[in-house]
């Protein structure tokens, strides 16, 4: 961290502005640190974490920010989601971020430590995988009340789980009212959900219309 707060010295008796600056700056960086705010899962707060030697601000995503292990984030600017980055600011998404690597709840003080204040662009690789997309099949009763009868996930791309839920919905066609009565069934596109993981089922190892058809006979929630 010292390397970030090197400067010129000066005379020993008195500080140049610049320098009183920079040793304020040192100071309110190592009290934010030593007084994080811990974190609370759920509560869709802005996160500290550390990205290789930095620490950057993450976005977490709401309702996807409760699992005791996994959730997804967006890394952001210090200064806030819509301060502009220029070309050379790498956007890269929603990403599934393992949650001992959060610090605590972002406080400001801490921007010195991010790549935007180092004048460097995120790297390639953040040491995070995408938090990709999902199918949810709904289940449905005409109040509109309902469950998730199955989810499929995590695809890649979103036009991967729009062919799934398009698929899902032509097998359903003329008889989404009827497979479970009392219900409509439909298949739609939706984000992947990496705090619930473990309740999605793999459309890559087995064929998604059999899950459904699986789904269906067990006629719970998923």
């Amino acid at each position: 961290m010292m390397r970030l707060f090197r400067r010129r010295g000066h005379a020993p008796d008195a500080l140049s502005p610049e320098d009183q600056a920079a040793v304020d700056q040192f100071r309110a960086v190592r009290a934010a640190l030593r007084d994080m705010e811990p974190w609370t899962p759920g509560l869709w707060q802005d996160v500290a974490l550390r990205v290789g030697p930095f620490v950057e601000r993450a976005h977490t995503r709401p309702g996807d920010d409760h699992g005791p292990d996994i959730i997804a984030v967006a890394l952001q600017h210090p200064d806030g989601s819509y301060t502009p980055y220029g070309e050379r600011y790498r956007r890269l998404g929603w990403l599934r971020c393992e949650t001992d690597q959060i610090l605590g709840v972002w406080n400001p003080s801490l921007a010195p430590l991010t790549h935007a204040a180092a004048g460097l662009d995120l790297p390639v690789d953040v040491g995070m995988a995408p938090a990709n997309y999902g199918v949810h099949v709904e289940a449905r009763r005409p109040d509109n009340t309902g469950y998730t009868l199955l989810r499929l996930g995590p695809y890649n791309q979103t036009w991967l789980a729009g062919r799934d839920a398009e698929r899902l919905n032509t097998e359903l066609a003329g008889k989404a009212a009827t497979v479970l009565p009392g219900f409509t069934v439909t298949a739609k596109g939706a984000p992947f959900h990496v705090s619930d993981h473990e309740s999605y089922d793999d459309p890559y190892t087995t064929d998604p219309a059999a899950l459904l058809a699986a789904a269906i006979v067990r006629g719970v929630p998923a």
